[in-house]
């Protein structure tokens, strides 16, 4: 199992029963994994970009009016991210259950879900440029890292149903779900804090230390038991060939789908509009609502994601699969690791240069972000590769899997 949670993923290979099977599952595994690392190259970019245009933060839905196209369409391709480390999660687990039981799958969800969100609480928190250093911090940010967690433990239950009943649920929530944005609590309701994990974006405080739910789970637990009842599909031994033609072919439908819907303007997120330009027109057809994230934004990304993912499989011979697999191959250690990095270099040019925009450090145009992120690539690849070997060669040090 490997998400950015999960276990090395040569657990599949390890039960192969022959050669073919072996390279079946080998290039499977590969295609996972080299989607996972390129999608964590999209959250460099997003990661990087809030760290040096802290002083140009974008709302949500992205303001297709006002913002800047270089900016807006580097935020876009961020959105691709949540949805396809939620969804290979999901797989994962899937992919476990060929060696273990139903019943040591969801133990091992419930765990590895409890792990996440201390992680998030603790490690994660402090790895933002302007989060305080201080303990307990003031602000705490219910983000991906915790929403992964909170949804391994609900299909460690869920994954019990049967498989039609798993698509069912997941499709109900996936598609239904907006229909609950109309239901907006207030603090002074019993059923306030729930909520607000649970599908509305907003904030609390306990003990003087504000929560704020950036990620509220109900749509992610859809996505992840989706991606878990799509696992038969890559079963070890499997042809991959109609496999790679059931994700195009999903993927389109998802993207067909999308555009209709999305035309119709009726469902599904915030309405677009005809803007005074072609590009800004563009914009506010693709600004979608990612917190919680919409029919639409599940849509246009997972959509996607199943059409990479067809790709990686497709041209799993290709030099830069295997280097895109080694980045997926330690998500955990590269997400923290990231983290960090950019924390420092933020405190870096803080001490040099002091604030440059308002309260915070910033730089002028967007292009410093792609060199950056450039820049940051090989900084970061190279420990991960390191850590991903370690991985694979000691299995006997336990830990090592948690990351």
């Amino acid at each position: 199992m490997n998400s950015i949670t999960g276990q090395p993923s040569s657990i599949g290979l390890r039960a192969s029963s022959s050669p073919i099977e072996a390279a079946k599952a080998r290039t499977r595994l590969i295609a996972i994994d080299a989607l996972r690392g390129l999608v964590m190259l999209f959250m460099l970019v997003d990661h990087v970009r809030e760290t040096w245009f802290l002083h140009l933060q974008v709302t949500d839905p992205v303001d297709a009016s006002t913002t800047d196209p270089g900016l807006f369409f580097t935020r876009l391709l961020s959105t691709f991210c949540a949805p396809t480390f939620v969804a290979l999660t999901g797989l994962s687990a899937w992919l476990y259950g060929q060696s273990h039981t139903k019943g040591q799958v969801s133990e091992f969800l419930i765990k590895r879900g409890l792990f996440l969100i201390f992680l998030e609480f603790t490690i994660v928190c402090y790895a933002w440029p302007t989060q305080a250093n201080i303990f307990p911090p003031p602000t705490i940010w219910f983000q991906v890292i915790y929403t992964i967690g909170i949804s391994m433990i609900v299909l460690a239950g869920l994954l019990h149903l049967p498989r039609p009943a798993q698509f069912a649920l997941g499709l109900a929530i996936i598609c239904l779900h907006n229909l609950l944005d109309p239901l907006h609590l207030t603090p002074d309701s019993p059923f306030f804090i729930p909520w607000a994990m649970l599908h509305q974006r907003d904030k609390f405080e306990i003990a003087g230390i504000v929560f704020k739910t950036t990620y509220p789970v109900l749509p992610w637990i859809g996505v992840i038991l989706l991606g878990y009842a799509c696992g038969p599909w890559f079963a070890r031994g499997a042809d991959p060939k109609p496999r790679i033609k059931r994700l195009a072919m999903l993927g389109l439908g998802l993207l067909i789908g999308f555009v209709v819907i999305r035309t119709l303007n009726i469902y599904g997120d915030r309405p677009w509009f005809i803007a005074e330009t072609p590009i800004r027109t563009v914009m506010s057809f693709l600004a979608l609502t990612k917190y919680p994230p919409s029919l639409l934004f599940l849509m246009l990304t997972v959509g996607t994601g199943c059409l990479l993912l067809a790709l990686c499989e497709r041209f799993e011979n290709s030099k830069a699969m295997p280097m895109l697999a080694m980045l997926g191959g330690a998500p955990m250690f590269y997400y923290i690791l990231h983290l960090y990095t950019l924390k420092l270099l933020y405190n870096i040019a803080m001490l040099l240069y002091g604030p440059t925009k308002g309260a915070v450090f910033g730089v002028d145009h967007l292009r410093w972000v792609w060199i950056w992120v450039f820049i940051l690539i090989p900084v970061l690849y190279f420990p991960t590769r390191w850590f991903a070997r370690l991985k694979q060669r000691r299995k006997d040090i336990w830990w090592l899997k948690y990351l």
